[in-house]
């Protein structure tokens, strides 16, 4: 019976492939709505990709709360599936199916009534302000198709689909990649509508992408399918989603924190600066999913052997995928370091961004192995059962530390210095990530003093 699920007994190694590649690439794909957006956007002029910046740390909201609560149900689906609780497994997917739609309807009504407040705090141009609003709108009042998708692409890799996931997102990536030109420029007979066709790109996309994840998942997913007969909303799993969902949820938050306070601190001193930030944190975003990808497959690999009982495959995941993401990371450096102005050229740099954004993609750059140790850690402890670290580990590299440095060297030192913040950040937060995990190990009985005798009194399971 336990072969018939590949996390139960799949060589490590080959498992963390097997369900991270999929996963990498699907991310890499979904990474591309912004990217994609971004670059078109920029042979509007340098004001428009401005806009587009300053709404991104809502976009990055509405993930946030989608992918958290998602997060929160793949990790209790990945345990009831190991342990063969059909019940709490459809009573789970029913759940989740619920909170997506909450989720959506809050956000639509923030649309509707709050998109002109939000860009009048970051901006008095009535240009930059007017576009960043009328993208906003767009992308909220329809955002039901982005939690849809998150949900279903969950209920997949719950089971360790994570090709099925991954098609989803290619459907919707590619038709967002057709339309945006089309709908920006005006070809084809239709209307050029700028910004505005930037974003309903994006949301056709996410629509296609929510279809076809829900049909994928009605056709072949048997194991995770809604029960809504008899169906009970239950307080013991919500608290079970939440408590690693609303962690999660926060970690995804603090990047709209970010980048809504960095774009607060740089758009007084330079407007330059704001534009280069946002182009950064796409790049970033892009050349991270690879070591999100290994992250999100190691969830459902730990809590599926965790609920099996397997403590000796455990341990396995996390010493298959932290060697893994450093590799990537290493990766990474490497490209920001070799062509950071042919990076910074496909949004059509100014010299301005050129002259700033090149040393700071490089400097930038070293941390990202750093980066990489907390972001897997944090992942991996949130397969058992543990969102406070991931939390925890982000709220240090890219908020409680990185912010107030970022304020000190723009004050005292200039914008050239504020992007020295990430070296005392990134480091700062691995040391605690890897603390933290060897702790929450003992904690879970997966590691042990006849294992490993030198780290400590063995904690009770």
């Amino acid at each position: 019976m336990e072969r018939k699920n590949k996390m139960g007994y799949m060589p490590m190694t080959r498992l963390m492939i097997n369900m991270s590649l999929p996963l990498m690439f699907s991310l890499l794909i979904q990474s591309l709505y912004n990217i994609v957006d971004s670059i078109f956007v920029a042979r509007l002029g340098q004001e428009a990709l401005t806009a587009v910046s300053l709404a991104y740390p809502v976009q990055i909201l509405m993930i946030a709360v989608s992918v958290g609560t998602s997060v929160g149900i793949n990790s209790l689906l990945s345990k009831s599936i190991g342990a063969k609780d059909s019940a709490l497994t459809g009573n789970t997917a029913t759940t989740g199916v619920l909170l997506s739609l909450l989720g959506a309807a809050v956000f639509m009504l923030l649309g509707l009534f709050c998109t002109d407040s939000f860009a009048g705090m970051f901006t008095s141009d009535p240009f930059i302000g007017g576009a960043c609003a009328e993208y906003l709108s767009i992308c909220m009042l329809f955002c039901l198709g982005t939690f849809v998708s998150t949900m279903f692409q969950r209920f997949l890799q719950s089971v360790g689909n994570t090709v099925g996931s991954m098609l989803t997102l290619v459907a919707g990536a590619v038709t967002n990649l057709i339309l945006d030109p089309i709908l920006i420029f005006g070809l084809l007979g239709f209307p050029a509508m700028g910004i505005r066709g930037a974003a309903i790109a994006t949301v056709i996309g996410q629509w296609i992408c929510a279809v076809y994840a829900v049909l994928l998942n009605r056709f072949c997913n048997p194991t995770v399918q809604p029960k809504w007969k008899g169906y009970r909303l239950e307080g013991r799993i919500l608290a079970d989603i939440y408590r690693v969902g609303l962690p999660t949820i926060i970690t995804q938050a603090l990047g709209s924190i970010m980048v809504s306070a960095i774009n607060g601190i740089l758009m007084p001193l330079s407007p330059a600066a704001v534009a280069f930030f946002g182009v950064y944190y796409k790049l970033q975003n892009f050349l991270f999913m690879p070591m999100n990808g290994l992250g999100q497959a190691a969830i459902p690999i730990v809590g599926y052997n965790y609920g099996t009982r397997q403590p000796e495959r455990v341990r396995s995941a996390f010493c298959t995928a932290l060697p893994m993401a450093a590799g990537i990371a290493l990766l990474a450096t490497a490209v920001f370091c070799a062509i950071p102005g042919w990076l910074l050229q496909l949004f059509d740099a100014d010299a301005n961004m050129l002259a700033l954004g090149i040393p700071a993609l490089r400097t930038i750059s070293f941390t990202f192995v750093f980066a990489s140790v907390t972001m897997i850690l944090g992942y991996a402890a949130s397969g058992l059962g543990n969102g406070f670290i991931n939390m925890a580990g982000t709220s240090l590299r890219q908020v409680i530390i990185f912010v107030p440095l970022v304020w000190i060297l723009a004050k005292t030192a200039g914008i050239g210095s504020v992007w020295y913040a990430f070296w005392a950040a990134e480091p700062a937060a691995a040391l605690y990530a890897i603390f933290s995990s060897i702790r929450l190990l003992y904690k879970r009985g997966i590691l042990t003093d006849r294992l490993y005798p030198l780290a400590g009194k063995t904690h009770p399971r």
